[in-house]
């Protein structure tokens, strides 16, 4: 079941933020390790990136979905929100895929420019995605 930081707009807000702001983080390490091109350290920020995104925000996105969680319960309450908590869900999914394919690329690649575009694909759709949701909440 969803917390009550997962109902209101400024608490779901800094959750938001403060996922964001640890990916970004963890973005600018796996960039400093390219540009010294020490592969053995790439190859740990991505796994550490996936590791913080699967643990971090994709967590987060599966207490929103889960039965009796915050979409249930939008969705419950305000029926008309319904197309809306689909795209958000869609979205989570768009997350949950990117993430995947970036750990299949990682093991079978060492394109890590392509799996860089990736991780900043995730950051994209990630803000995107959470100030549309942060709309749904109350104040």
């Amino acid at each position: 079941m969803s917390g009550p930081s997962l109902r209101k707009k400024q608490p779901h807000h800094a959750i938001h933020e403060g996922g964001l702001s640890g990916a970004v983080q963890k973005t600018d390490q796996l960039k400093q390790s390219m540009q010294i091109k020490d592969n053995q350290k790439i190859e740990a920020c991505i796994q550490d990136l996936v590791d913080y995104w699967e643990t971090r925000i994709l967590s987060h996105a599966d207490a929103e979905e889960e039965e009796g969680g915050l979409y249930y319960e939008i969705a419950h309450n305000q029926p008309d929100k319904k197309e809306d908590i689909m795209q958000l869900t869609r979205d989570h999914d768009i997350l949950r895929i990117l993430v995947r394919q970036i750990k299949e690329e990682a093991e079978t690649t060492n394109d890590y420019g392509h799996i860089l575009n990736k991780f900043n694909a995730l950051m994209i759709v990630n803000e995107i995605h959470s100030r549309d949701e942060e709309r749904l909440l109350e104040e």
